[in-house]
């Protein structure tokens, strides 16, 4: 038996928070009975009803992207701009986990397994990223060790896992620093770079997780194995 709103989220039909959202206003049916009790519970041969569609099981997939410079991350686009689901062709409801800024480049997973995408983006389960910046002028230690004491964005203390500096070019005046945190704010890692007086130029994420990018080229992905993927959900559920 488990949560309604566990259940349709792993089915990628959509997040557990809609999810949620979806049942509080009465719009799913559990064996043509509406429901409305976030903790209510099903079993695998219960019938669920979301909008009038049946809720059907999904095989699930899963992927590595490289996502390029100028790709949104989303599913869709208002605007009509390129979007990460433009390099993706499948009969599944893919969408991409957590996201990438405009001009920001590097790892991204793309699934249709909810209960992964929960897993990886949750704050508490404290999953790094890791990101190579490429910053305006040659960082000093005193910025690097004011970053690794902790840093405040946006009212709340950052405290990346590692902050090193990696190369530096006196004759284009740039510095390349490697930064892993754990969190998921907006523009997150420019902000943290801009406390201590330095713009980012350009921002790759190298890695999410156990994920990394090694010899992924810019807009090429490849499929994460079925093992891969139940061995990182063990260890992240070990961690709940």
């Amino acid at each position: 038996m488990e949560r309604l709103q566990k259940v349709i989220a792993a089915s990628g039909y959509t997040s557990r928070r809609k999810a949620e959202e979806l049942i509080s206003k009465g719009k799913v049916m559990v064996n043509n009975e509406i429901v409305t009790e976030l903790g209510y519970k099903v079993n695998s041969k219960d019938e669920i009803i979301i909008e009038g569609l049946k809720l059907e099981k999904e095989e699930f997939e899963y992927y590595l992207f490289n996502k390029p410079r100028g790709v949104i991350t989303t599913t869709k686009d208002e605007k009509g701009r390129k979007t990460v689901m433009d390099f993706f062709e499948s009969n599944k409801r893919l969408y991409p986990v957590g996201r990438l800024d405009y001009d920001t480049t590097g790892a991204l997973l793309i699934t249709n397994d909810g209960e992964f995408a929960n897993l990886m983006s949750h704050p508490s389960q404290m999953v790094n990223k890791i990101y190579l910046a490429k910053l305006e002028g040659i960082i000093n230690g005193e910025a690097i060790n004011k970053i690794k004491d902790g840093i405040k964005i946006d009212g709340s203390m950052i405290y990346p896992s590692r902050v090193k500096l990696k190369r530096k070019d006196k004759k284009t005046n740039t510095s390349f620093v490697e930064i892993i945190v754990h969190d998921g704010k907006n523009h997150e890692i420019k902000k943290i770079f801009e406390a201590v007086g330095y713009r980012v130029e350009k921002l790759t994420r190298e890695a999410y997780g156990p994920f990394c990018l090694e010899t992924l080229k810019s807009g090429e992905s490849r499929k994460i194995s079925a093992y891969d993927i139940k061995k990182i959900k063990n260890e992240l559920k070990r961690n709940d």
